[in-house]
């Protein structure tokens, strides 16, 4: 295990395949100085204000001053590898990989460099899509999917069946987390840290990951953040940056993003670590970009989640996921909160597919680094020749290929019962 800590395995590259290796380490130098989330992020010192006031009915439009990037030298050479990637890589799918990664880091840059302004809208709904875009294989839209979750979790009591698990202190489950990631990975391979600037309540890189400092998590967050942070996040960095052609998959690049949130929330599914009420959550968000998209302020938002049953600081931390990076007024957003939902039915469905197609050698592919779905088929000869490695660890459900077959193909024959033709009498003994 410690030989792996070095990341990097000591494989020799084919020389016909250096340019390409050449290429991504151009690529990984050039976008050292582009940080999305950073970026666009709020001081926890103004939303601790405005929490105080939001909570005594004080209501007023968040004014936030944001540090924009120069990153003009690097959208040039950005450019520059996506032209030499098209132009070495012709047929071959690394070129092809190497082309979109550049060319989606360059549409970031683009972003941020607008940040503060309605400019990010675009380049961001460009990266992680938009309510309205359908989903794959329906005539249904993320909007409908997310509204159809917020109105089921309602009927269901979501609110009243989530688990509150007492209260686990952020230093408390810091310390739990950590005990299991050692066992998993090794010792002292991720660190586990406590952050009161952090806004989201978890972040997760190949080596640490972070928890929101001042608050209190449940049980349920205990399993979500060892499903989709350690076991999804991580996992997929430290597997990437063993690979000796393309080191670039230990870091995720903006066109893979909805396929590791996806990926992380699908994992959430699959291994029982998701409540109806984390649903809900990531479905009114999607409700929220739309809100903002038609014209709703930041006010607006808050009140929306508020009246949705989410508490002050919940509210204000939710809707202003939306507002980063954008002015608060109302018709821009950051659209990142897109991919949670319409990245898990995105990948549900490519799990379901693979399993149809006897195919559970590309499901195990997708750990192999931060990939895309379209990485995974179209970089199939690589993975043949042994070019880019398989995932040295795999999440403990994708550890028992047969019982997850056994899920996905019940969810493949259940899918095809219409709810709305069941009626009571169906369901009673002897009818």
């Amino acid at each position: 295990m410690p030989a792996l800590r070095a990341a990097v395995v000591n494989v020799a590259i084919d020389p016909e395949l250096q340019r390409y290796a050449a290429l991504d380490q151009r690529l990984l130098a050039a976008v050292r100085g582009i940080h999305i989330l950073s970026t666009v992020a709020w001081p926890a010192s103004l939303e601790n204000r405005m929490i105080e006031a939001y909570g005594q009915g004080r209501f007023s439009l968040p004014a936030v001053s944001y540090q924009v990037p120069e990153l003009a030298a690097a959208r040039a050479e950005l450019a520059a590898i996506e032209a030499a990637a098209v132009e070495v890589g012709a047929g071959d799918p690394l070129g092809e990989y190497l082309r979109r990664t550049a060319e989606s880091w360059q549409v970031a840059a683009q972003m941020l460099e607008a940040v503060g302004t309605a400019g990010v809208t675009a380049p961001s709904i460009a990266l992680y899509g938009k309510p309205d875009d359908r989903i794959p294989g329906s005539q249904r839209s993320n909007l409908d999917a997310a509204r159809y979750f917020v109105e089921l979790s309602d009927e269901l009591g979501a609110d009243l069946l989530a688990d509150d698990g007492g209260g686990i202190d952020a230093e408390v489950l810091r310390a739990a987390l950590a005990e299991t990631l050692d066992v998993f990975f090794g010792d002292d391979m991720i660190r586990v840290e406590v952050d009161p600037e952090l806004t989201a309540k978890a972040a997760a890189g190949a080596t640490r990951i972070r928890l929101r400092g001042g608050v209190s998590f449940s049980q349920y967050d205990h399993h979500q953040l060892l499903a989709h942070e350690a076991f999804v996040h991580s996992l997929t960095a430290l597997n990437g940056r063993r690979q000796p052609l393309l080191a670039s998959l230990g870091r995720t690049s903006p066109r893979v993003t909805a396929t590791q949130e996806g990926l992380a929330v699908f994992a959430e599914l699959i291994s029982g670590a998701i409540d109806i009420a984390r649903l809900k959550r990531i479905s009114l968000r999607i409700v929220a970009i739309d809100m903002a998209l038609g014209g709703a302020d930041f006010v607006e938002v808050y009140r929306y989640f508020h009246a949705r049953g989410q508490s002050v600081a919940d509210s204000f931390h939710s809707a202003q996921r939306v507002f980063r990076g954008v002015p608060p007024g109302g018709g821009a957003v950051f659209a990142k909160d897109n991919v949670y939902l319409s990245g898990l039915l995105t990948v549900h469905t490519f799990f379901r597919w693979a399993l149809r197609q006897r195919r559970l050698d590309l499901l195990r592919y997708l750990f192999a680094g931060k990939l895309a779905l379209h990485d995974v088929i179209s970089l199939q000869p690589h993975f043949a020749s042994g070019a880019i490695l398989p995932p040295r660890w795999l999440p403990p459900w994708m550890q028992h290929v047969h019982g997850l077959a056994g899920k996905l193909a019940f969810s493949v024959f259940i899918n095809g019962i219409h709810m709305d033709r069941v009626r009571e009498d169906d369901l009673l003994p002897g009818a």
